[in-house]
């Protein structure tokens, strides 16, 4: 996998990546700190608020985004944001009102909307080969995963040294490193669309393009799966660990290690299972492990049975996640990749701000079991129409015959009557229809 950093282009965005994951990481434990030191034991009511905010910037921009990233070019766009990024980070340490929060949360939030789908639409252009995309698929799902296990680490050793206001600190040098490695490589420009679009039909082209292909209406029934079994995880780790356990913050970062350890251990075997099985098979089966993780939760009462759970449930994250991007690839055109990641942000994320909140309100009003049951029970719900929609049978072409057109139609002339389309069944061009 780690072949992949050989590529000078990527090893800069991988390494931008990186930095700015563990800025964000550094965030999220100083605004904790920051929400305890504003309303001290009504920090909660602030982070829960902070984290709507979040998914709600994510749903709404990130199309809209998609659409700004067809006029200005890649690497000015990115720079920008992470810039946007540093200065508000610079700005949380001197709020005073839990309004003033709000707002640079809203900001910081919305150019992380921007920025990643962005980035992520990069990717592949950057690395054309398959195998090299799907490797850098599961060095950046392995990013993710170490951002989780590093920055609360890295966090405590600051902490010794300097006050919370200090990991804003770290937070701003993350974001402006990255924006340096952005711009010391040249980006590819990606593919043009052939005609001007309105801002609405650009924004809007990647959720067309998701109801129109067979596999990505699987995928959306998928990301909800996937954010039902993580939000359990993210919400009630410390639920179940200091509230029910009665153990300590170290035995909860145990936890998350364990959940963490699992995803990076899937994030470095799927690389070679992706050459041997399907993309549908591969996401199944991370499906199906995660349901079975939120199954065998249920008689969890003792951090020696929980970590192993977790580690499964790290395990069926990563499996379920990784092709993801191979799916998008496969389903459109280099001009319409932006629009596709960024719907798939937003539509990802939609799921989390519906799985966030009933976690957490389940398990505080009805228990851990009944919250497991629920959660457990609508993922699988949600794996049927997965199955269903997403055939078995998935070709990366499509065979399309004509027998409605004359023989003299410029169509029949260009490809013939019968011909393959890349993932569009009804179009008469081999191209997402404008």
């Amino acid at each position: 996998m780690l072949q992949i950093l050989k590529h000078r282009t990527y090893r800069h965005l991988f390494l931008a990546q990186v930095v700015a994951l563990i800025g964000t990481g550094l965030a999220t434990v100083a605004l904790s700190l920051l929400a305890f030191d504003l309303a001290g034991n009504k920090a909660g009511q602030i982070l829960g608020t902070a984290m709507a905010i979040k998914m709600t910037a994510y749903v709404l921009i990130a199309p809209l985004a998609s659409a700004l990233a067809e006029r200005v070019p890649r690497r000015m766009l990115l720079v920008s944001l992470d810039l946007v990024r540093a200065v508000t980070a610079l700005a949380l340490p001197f709020v005073s009102e839990v309004w003033e929060v709000y707002v640079l949360i809203a900001i910081l939030q919305s150019a992380s909307a921007a920025f990643t789908p962005t980035f992520q639409s990069t990717i592949p252009d950057t690395l054309a080969d398959e195998d090299d995309y799907t490797q850098a698929l599961s060095l950046s799902r392995l990013a993710y995963d170490m951002e989780n296990l590093l920055s609360p680490a890295l966090a405590a050793v600051i902490l010794l040294v300097t006050s919370w206001q200090g990991l804003f600190s770290g937070t701003v040098i993350g974001f402006i490193a990255s924006a340096l490695l952005v711009v010391s490589v040249v980006l590819p420009s990606g593919a043009k669309p052939e005609k001007p679009r309105g801002i609405y039909e650009r924004a809007g082209r990647g959720f067309k393009i998701f109801v129109a292909t067979p596999r990505l209406r699987g995928l959306m029934a998928f990301n909800l799966v996937v954010s039902l079994a993580g939000a359990m995880v993210i919400v009630n780790s410390v639920v179940l660990v200091q509230g029910q356990f009665g153990l300590t913050d170290r035995h909860t970062a145990m936890a998350f290690a364990a959940f963490g350890g699992g995803s990076m251990l899937a994030a470095f075997a799927l690389p070679a299972l992706l050459k041997r099985w399907q993309d549908r098979r591969v996401m199944l089966t991370g499906a199906g492990i995660l349901i079975s993780g939120l199954v065998l939760a249920l008689p969890v009462n003792s951090l020696g049975w929980l970590l192993p759970v977790w580690f499964w449930l790290g395990v069926g994250f990563s499996t379920a996640q990784t092709p993801i991007g191979r799916l998008l690839i496969r389903s459109s055109h280099g001009e319409d990749r932006p629009a596709l990641f960024a719907a798939q942000f937003s539509l990802s994320h939609a799921g989390w701000l519906v799985a966030y909140p009933l976690a957490g309100w389940l398990g505080s009003v009805a228990g851990m079991q009944v919250t497991l049951v629920v959660l457990a029970s609508l993922a699988l719900v949600a794996l049927i129409p997965a199955i269903r929609l997403w055939p078995s049978v998935d070709r990366t072409e499509l065979l399309h015959l004509h027998d409605d057109l004359a023989n003299g139609h410029p169509h029949i002339a260009t490809f013939g009557r019968q011909h393959t389309h890349p993932y569009i069944i009804d179009s008469l061009h081999p191209r997402w229809p404008d």
